[in-house]
């Protein structure tokens, strides 16, 4: 029997696969990594902690990330993309009750590394599926609603941890990282359930690829050349690399700044931080589809502007309206650029090739990831604020802009 005479099912699995990807992003990124921001402040308290380590332990998670993100590629086609996804999330939450039990600024540093690890070995292949699952005219869509998981646990941090912290007090934070590491194991319980590796073990094509059999291998020999023989690549994750050493200064300092520098409690801080997580939520979708309909490139460019827009307005000392208008600016396309980019490499290398490539170019984001959060916090720490580092980010992100309007169309590299 063939595919065309089985009976088609009323739903396409592949919109469980995405449901199932905003949980695991909910969980490896969400909680793995922009919790931290709103536990800073109490920790940091709680373990004296100066603006230098605070920016050391969010680069010690990106390390581990970056470390994790190069064996995605080959553990995810040894093991599957699936069991690779539900043990980097248990390590994560192993990693996080451990944290909870934390007494000084190195084991927190070493393990939230391993948290860092358990991220990137859950991310990338989780992106990487939606390439699998998904024909090119809704891949960015897809992501886009995968990458929103991040909001969600935004908006649950902003609430939840001053919640706690209100409860349990000072050692509130160790509670709630306990919390936190509970929920992601519960995740790691449902993305076993649920996930699937290929459209193939269903008996599924790609979701938008039905009745197109020529356009189901991709884009031509394009998908034969090695990726890092790929210009583009490169270029992507130069730009790549631009969002990671911006964008993780906003999210790793933003609530300090409001506390410490502003002089807003944590709970009003928290509130920020949970409004960031709510506008996040349009990100992915809404920049994503626009990407599926005026280009990669385009969308990049608006995103990179709306982006250096939050970092100006967080930097220079204004009136508080001003913040509104950063976190509003920041937090409608928090997202969007990951959701782009997977939708992006998988129309320059293909998508059987699109795992390795987004996994290199996330390599490069990586980078990013590491500098943007040490040289922040250094720079704050000698300036006595971080409006400097806010300048600098907003700097980092025009060149994006720039660097994205050398971008080709995939079309055009192809027919050379």
């Amino acid at each position: 029997m063939t595919r065309s005479s089985q009976p088609r099912p009323p739903l396409h699995y592949a919109w469980v696969i995405v449901p199932t990807g905003t949980l695991v992003i909910f969980a490896c990124l969400g909680f793995g990594r922009f919790a931290l921001g709103m536990l800073l402040p109490s920790m940091a308290s709680s373990l004296g902690l100066s603006y230098s380590q605070i920016g050391f332990i969010s680069t010690g998670n990106f390390i581990g990330y970056l470390a994790a993100v190069l064996l995605c590629s080959p553990a995810a086609s040894r093991i599957g993309s699936r069991r690779l996804i539900v043990f980097a999330l248990m390590l994560i939450a192993v990693s996080m009750a451990l944290i909870s039990r934390s007494t000084s600024f190195l084991s927190v540093l070493l393990l939230y590394a391993v948290t860092g690890m358990g991220s990137g070995a859950a991310n990338v292949p989780m992106m990487g599926l939606i390439t699998s699952w998904f024909d090119r005219t809704v891949r960015g869509r897809a992501a886009g609603f995968v990458v929103i998981g991040s909001g969600f646990a935004i908006i649950l941090s902003g609430k939840l941890i001053p919640f706690i912290n209100a409860i349990v007090g000072s050692s509130g934070w160790r509670t709630s990282w306990l919390v936190l590491a509970g929920i992601i194991a519960l995740v790691a319980v449902i993305a076993s359930i649920f996930l699937r590796n290929k459209p193939q073990e269903k008996g599924l094509l790609p979701l938008g690829s039905e009745g197109m059999p020529a356009r189901a291998a991709g884009p031509g020999r394009q998908e034969h050349v090695s990726i890092y023989r790929n210009q583009s690549v490169y270029l992507l994750g130069g730009i790549y690399f631009l969002f990671g050493y911006t964008y993780v200064i906003y999210a790793t300092f933003i609530v300090t700044t409001l506390v410490n520098e502003r002089g807003l409690s944590e709970s009003i801080a928290g509130n920020f931080w949970s409004w960031v997580g709510f506008l996040s939520l349009f990100s992915g979708p809404v920049f994503g589809t626009l990407s599926d309909h005026i280009g990669r490139k385009a969308g990049l460019m608006i995103v990179f502007t709306l982006q250096m827009l939050a970092y100006l307005l967080v930097a220079a000392n204004l009136p508080p309206v001003f913040l509104y208008l950063s976190i509003f600016f920041f937090g409608i396309c928090a997202w969007s650029i990951p959701s782009i980019m997977v939708a992006a490499v998988s129309e320059y290398v293909g998508p059987e090739r699109a795992l390795a490539a987004f996994g290199f170019i996330t390599f490069i984001f990586g980078f990013g990831q590491i500098t943007g959060p040490s040289v922040a916090g250094v720079l704050a720490e000698r300036t006595g604020s971080f409006s400097s580092s806010f300048f600098m980010a907003a700097a980092f992100a025009a060149a994006a802009i720039l660097l994205t309007s050398f971008l080709r169309k995939p079309h055009d590299i192809m027919s050379h």
